[in-house]
This record gives structure tokens, sequence and C-alpha cells, in this order.
């Protein structure tokens, strides 16, 4: 399977569409990977999240009330309820009626579209080591044979280890949104193979750091073309965006 194959050291697409391609269709969503793959789009980042049904679904927040019909915490709903929903009449009409995936489902849409992807582990509130477990397991079992080997990323240290222990050949990024200071000991900690970070965190200062300690740097979510050069300018490999057409050429 090839979940088994290393992943490490590989240099990944400059333009990686966010939660498929969200400013286009409802994010985290099949039809959102659909108009990835549209788009052109070669890799897509998505969120794995564990309901109380023991099901890993491909969800963001932790109540449902955001981007579905529903209400109430994620993690207490079961398939059974997320399977009733309806995910994408709030971003448009034209998405009534789309359901929200499961990992497995969306793994499937994945290879039919050929689209290569980095997995967040998103957990719920203390759910950090049991999201992540049942998000290992369903990509050791079920990820495409036809597919790259996924991307693990997550804000989550436990979430990170978990990943080491059970899939130690996938590649690791640690997740930064707002600390800079301990990140080096926290990736050597985890074998991290990248950091994916937030990008008003980002200097040529900050980039020269990352590369002198030898991990892949990708930054969240960049939607500014300008922007997205100067930081391609300083060494970035990749960016995670929610408009990936206004980036042709770079």
């Amino acid at each position: 399977m090839t979940a088994t194959l290393s992943s490490k050291g590989r240099v990944l697409p400059k333009i990686i569409g966010h939660r498929g391609v969200c400013g286009y269709a409802p994010e985290n969503t099949l039809a959102s990977f659909k108009k990835a793959s549209e788009l052109g789009v070669k890799w897509v980042e998505f969120d794995a999240k564990l309901i109380a049904s023991g099901d890993v679904i491909v969800f963001h927040d932790d109540t449902l009330d955001r981007t579905t019909s529903g209400s109430g915490d994620v993690a207490r709903a079961d398939l059974s309820l997320v399977r009733s929903l309806d995910a994408g009449s709030w971003f448009g009409e034209e998405f009534r009626g789309e359901p929200v995936p499961t990992l497995i489902e969306t793994m499937q849409v994945l290879a039919d579209l050929g689209l290569a992807a980095n997995v967040e582990i998103k957990p719920s509130p203390g759910m950090e080591r049991q999201t992540a477990e049942a998000t290992c397991d369903v990509i050791r079992d079920h990820w495409p044979g036809g597919l790259p080997p996924p991307v693990i990323s997550s804000f989550k240290d436990d979430c990170i280890a978990v990943a080491c222990d059970r899939l130690p050949h996938i590649e690791r990024a640690l997740l930064i949104e707002d600390d800079v200071t301990n990140w080096r000991a926290r990736v050597e900690r985890l074998s991290c193979c990248a950091v994916h970070i937030w990008h008003e965190l980002l200097s040529i200062e900050v980039m020269q750091e990352f590369h002198e300690f030898g991990v892949s740097v990708r930054s969240f979510t960049i939607n500014d073309r300008a922007l997205a050069a100067q930081l391609f300018d300083w060494g970035l490999e990749s960016i995670c965006t929610d408009f990936p057409d206004r980036f042709a050429g770079l």
C-alpha cells in the first residue's frame, strides 16, 4: 500500500488548495475537491475530525453550526446525524444538499481525481490522541495505492506524536500560527520534515532559520499574489490558498 512507502524529502507543488478550494465551493466537501481538480490543482489540504460513532469525517470546526444545517458539538454527533446534514447551502444555493464526507469517502474521490493531500488532524478539545489514532488507522488501511503518500499535519503535538508512532514513514508537518519561539525542539522531538506557518509570522530571517535547520516551509492561508511572490522569493516551498487560480505562472 502506498502509505507504507516513505514520503520524506519530497518537494510539494507551489499551490495547495485550502479545504479543497474553499473560495469556490463549500469547504471540506467533495464538491470542493472536485472544483480543485477542475482548476488544475494537484494537492489539497483538508481537516480530519473524530465523531462519537468512531468515524472520521472531513470537517474543521468543533461545532456543526457554521457550515451545516445542524448545531451542537461535532464530537457528540454520530454518523447517521452527520449524514443527514446539509453542508453546502450556507455557501451557495447551488450546493444545497452537499454532504459532510467521511475520510474514507474523501480518499476514494481523491483517487478518482488524482489529487494528493495534506491531511490536518483537527481534534475536538480533549480528543487529540483518539482523533489522531483513528485518522492514522484510516490512512493506513484505506489510503489509495495510486496516490502519493499524504502529508500529515497538526497544531497539536499529541496528534503528531501519534502519527510518528503509527505511520513513521509518512511525512509530518508542524502547524504554527502564533509562536515561533520553541519550534526547533518541537520539530526535533516529533521528527517533522516541514513546518506549515501562518504567513504573518514569516520574515526572511525566520525563513533562513527554518532552512538552516533543514525543514521545508509552507504557509497558509495566502490569497494575495504579491505576497505569495515575495514569500517564494524568500524560499517558501508552497502556499495553501482558497483561490489557486490567482497564482498562475508564479
